[in-house]
């Protein structure tokens, strides 16, 4: 499997640590996520998904594959806690060290 970049791994660490602040951090201040069509902007709106759809449900995430392209990563992901669990992918776009779109499908 290619090696994982360090923001998105912090990304996974941090939500399997139940660290808002932390998982927050990986983001850009005007970052955009998709979860299935439902779309959140800014930190705010990050934020509002992490605590209806990530950590508030004590999500744990485990990857089980990685495709970089370019800028953007591919990760298969096995999702587990009190919302959604199974298989599904997420979709990674960097700026730099941080998030700055994430795409869930």
């Amino acid at each position: 499997m290619p090696a994982v970049p360090e923001v998105i791994q912090r990304f996974v660490d941090t939500t399997n640590a139940g660290d808002a602040a932390g998982f927050l951090d990986c983001f850009t201040e005007n970052a955009f996520l998709s979860d299935w069509g439902r779309e959140f902007t800014g930190r705010a709106g990050v934020s509002s998904w992490n605590d209806t759809d990530n950590i508030g449900v004590d999500s744990h995430l485990s990857i089980r594959n990685v495709v970089p392209e370019g800028h953007r990563y591919r990760l298969l992901v096995i999702v587990n806690g009190k919302g959604f669990n199974g298989e599904g992918t997420m979709t990674f776009t960097l700026a730099g060290d941080r998030i700055s779109r994430l795409e869930i499908s």
